[in-house]
């Protein structure tokens, strides 16, 4: 149960694009990281549709097209993949739609469908304040307030208590409505209540939360449809139920359902004597029903005063929209008493963290060097910053350079130096709160020419060499630079979309690894099955008929997911074997005999670092000691350390947000470079030929001599593998010079299909030196999610 002393607000201070007006009675959805609303009244209703990306903190106003509807206030709004459905609310005072528009937010094409009407019955008549919920592929409309009078100026108010079923078709389209009988007693009628959907996980069977609305008086009452049986109760509660109220918003998020803000009856008026004449005035409060167990929580209630602005002010009419499991609130109206003109409308958009992130994935290695790392993780949604952690076995000895460590600083402080411009070094978990603000890219659509017609993604995990060689033993796992261009027909200005449609693409910071080809050698464990000779260091076979294996765990894609065009291209990824043992539940790394301490890279704001120094905490620290209320070393007073040569480092990651610090990812270890050894290649490509594919890639960067050979190897499918899928097997394909080779359809015939994330296909090249061979860079050749044979 969170404390409200824990709730931390946030107030969106600082965003870019045309802001709408202050508004209320509209509406909004998300799609991904994206809040798109939509209509909304204030002097006059407001017929735009604008979007706010929360990662970019920009607003945008879409080029729409198509069958446009007119502005609406009070109506349903709700999202089915990328398409948003809209039906009914007031379009002029006094005048009620009951018209349905759909939305392709991949194209920005608005058209109007008409559904058929129910078999038996009329179809929903033209109303405001309803509620609209999606679960599945139907709509579930209740309630809403309807105007009597054919004459729109004189307005007849009608509370409604109907339930209709929309079912929709799949894609694009609906089919039409349906009045489903339901058993039990029916909610009293009433508008402006809310509606949500829950379905337990695993069990149970769906229902839908009717809570608060108008009925002449606000009310506070909770009812349950379940959508299998379609039987209406009223569930018993436990808790403290909130007070009356209408014009609220109700999000569900895990098993909760928030409940924001609203008209409540103003203090002291005793609603049960006289429900409609008292005074009422909007709230601040905020609570939350746990779905699985009918107990409220307060998290706010009416009676707190807020002095310093430390969360948003009262307000009815405005949108709440749930991004992972961040809640965003935008506009709305504030006011006291009922008198329409005195309201006021806000401007501010807030969020707030409803729980602590979850464990970001492992650590992933971009490029090593002989001092030095630079890594990635998966981003986590709506979070504000990445704890960073290492240990390792060397005993730890503070640098030289200690000495020139930046004085204490108030608040945020940056050291470009030695950790990059991602780090950044708070004195306290308030301040990372506070002040971690992500820096991104600005997301801009981006047509695309000549698309490339491979499902392509490349991931540096390297493999581990074979210590079977004497003259290269300490070469084992060595990670050695990687070349981090965008070039050729896999830049990234060909991973957008054409400029008329929506971009819902993950946004790719400047520090992404994307369209590039990594060239990380990881910790990989090896089983050699006829080497070609102990001097090749592992990792190479002497023909098709000898066969490497390599455990391969935790290969990590992330080709863009686009809703209207599927883009090809290469992408390059640093995935690394995890431990076998996990990451304690807890993040206080406590020391133990044969256990190293966890020492603080930094805090970053994004999800990649360069490490090259790590802080040493004084005696008797054991890293961070709280969680939530953490208390975090200042880091400008620590002493630092330097990465060594050819030293294994373990790495994890945790995610920061407004509740604290998340737990732990898996242990992902990495070793520093011996000098000597050849870098990967990079830049690898794919296209299709009449014989096959043609596989091409640059030398390495840092060939540290002549290059004598190239390798080139394709997973293979063998009984090993299926036994074991995590155990990739490997053919050697080619062995020459040129930095390019053909696979041929016969070959490809073989190949065995990766499922580790999504499908591919996957090849690995090498190159040798008079040292021998150096890291391997693997390449992931997306096929789609089908099993045909590749080139099909």
């Amino acid at each position: 149960m969170a404390a409200p002393s824990l709730l931390n607000w946030r107030r969106v201070s600082s965003f870019t694009g045309p802001v709408p007006r202050a508004r209320h009675g509209h509406r909004a959805v998300a799609i991904r990281e994206l809040m798109i609303i939509f209509g909304g009244g204030n002097e006059g209703i407001a017929d735009e549709l604008h979007v706010y990306n929360t990662v970019t903190n920009q607003w945008f106003l879409p080029a729409v097209r198509g069958d446009i509807p007119p502005g609406c206030a009070a109506h349903g709004f709700v999202c089915d993949g990328t398409r948003i459905l809209v039906f009914g609310g007031m379009v002029e005072y006094g005048r009620y739609s009951n018209e349905l528009y759909e939305l392709q937010a991949s194209r920005w094409l608005w058209k109007k469908v008409k559904p058929h009407p129910p078999s038996s019955g009329s179809p929903p008549c033209p109303r405001l304040g309803h509620s609209f919920s999606l679960y599945g592929n139907k709509c579930y409309l209740f309630g809403g307030l309807a105007n009597e009078s054919e004459d729109s100026n004189n307005n007849v108010p009608r509370y409604l208590n109907d339930f209709y079923e929309l079912e929709l078709q799949h894609g694009s389209g609906v089919v039409g409505w349906s009045i489903p009988v339901t058993k039990g007693i029916v909610p009293s009628p009433r508008e402006s209540h809310t509606a949500v959907i829950y379905c337990k996980r695993d069990s149970g069977s769906p229902k839908m939360y009717v809570f608060g609305g108008m009925c002449g008086a606000r009310l506070d009452d909770l009812w349950q449809l379940d959508l299998e049986t379609m039987s209406w109760s009223k569930p018993e509660t436990k808790g403290t139920v909130p007070l009356p109220r209408s014009l609220h918003t109700a999000s569900v998020i895990g098993n909760k359902m928030y409940v924001f803000g609203g008209w409540v009856p103003h203090k002291g008026e005793n609603i049960e004597t006289s429900p409609h004449d008292c005074e009422w005035r909007c709230t601040s409060s905020f609570s939350y029903l746990n779905l699985d167990t009918a107990e409220w929580t307060t998290l706010v209630s009416d009676s707190q005063e807020d002095k310093k602005n430390s969360r948003p002010r009262p307000r009815a009419g405005h949108c709440a929209v749930a991004i992972g499991t961040r809640l965003y609130f935008w506009s709305g109206r504030d006011g006291y008493k009922k008198a329409l003109n005195s309201q006021v409308c806000c401007k501010d958009l807030w969020y707030l963290d409803t729980e602590k992130p979850p464990a970001p994935s492992q650590v992933q290695l971009i490029k090593a060097t002989t001092n030095s790392f630079h890594v990635k993780w998966d981003e986590v949604p709506t979070v504000e910053g990445y704890l960073l952690q290492l240990n390792t076995d060397l005993p730890y000895q503070a640098t030289s350079s200690d000495s020139s460590a930046s004085p204490n600083m108030q608040g945020v402080r940056m050291d470009p130096h030695r950790q990059g411009s991602n780090s950044i070094i708070p004195n306290s978990i308030s301040e990372i709160v506070n002040s971690v603000k992500s820096e991104h890219t600005a997301m801009k659509g981006t047509s695309v020419k000549n698309k490339p017609d491979l499902k392509a993604s490349t991931d540096s995990n390297a493999s581990s060499h074979s210590s079977l060689a004497a003259n290269a033993s300490n070469h084992n796992s060595c990670v050695v630079d990687m070349l981090r261009k965008n070039e050729g027909p896999h830049t990234s200005a060909d991973i957008g979309v054409l400029s008329s449609c929506l971009d819902l693409r993950t946004v790719i910071p400047e520090t992404s690894v994307s369209s590039t080809v990594s060239s990380a050698q990881t910790m990989v464990t090896q089983q050699t099955i006829k080497t070609e000779s102990s001097s090749t260091n592992g990792a190479v076979v002497k023909d098709e008929t000898s066969l490497t294996t390599f455990s391969t765990k935790a290969e990590v894609d992330e080709t863009c997911a686009l809703p209207a065009t599927k883009i090809s291209r290469v992408e390059a990824h640093a995935a690394m074997v995890p431990f076998s043992k996990e990451t304690p539940s807890n993040p206080v790394a406590m020391v133990k005999a044969g256990e190293r301490q966890w020492c603080d890279v930094g805090i970053f704001k994004n999800n990649t670092a360069l490490v090259s120094q790590f802080y040493l905490l004084p005696k008797g620290k054991q890293s961070i000691s709280k969680i939530g209320n953490a208390d975090v070393p200042d880091y400008s007073l620590l002493k630092k350390q330097d990465l060594v040569p050819g030293t294994g480092y373990r790495f994890r990651v945790a995610a920061i947000n407004g509740c604290g610090i998340g737990p732990f990812s898996k242990i992902s270890e990495f070793k520093t470079c011996i000098p000597g050894f050849p870098g990967a290649p990079s830049a690898v490509r794919i296209s299709k030929n009449v014989e096959g594919i043609h596989l091409s890639w640059e030398p390495p960067t840092s060939p540290s001599g002549n290059i004598l050979e190239y390798s080139a190897y394709l997973a293979i499918r063998t009984a090993q593998i299926q036994d074991n899928p995590s155990q990739l097997v490997f053919m050697r394909i080619y062995c020459g010079l040129k930095t390019s080779c053909i696979v041929t359809a016969g070959q490809l015939a073989n190949a065995h299909i990766d499922y580790t994330s999504r499908p591919a296909i996957v090849f690995r090249i090498s190159a040798k030196n008079e040292k021998g061979y150096g890291p391997a860079t693997q390449v992931r050749w997306l096929q789609g999610n089908n099993k045909k044979a590749p080139l099909n």
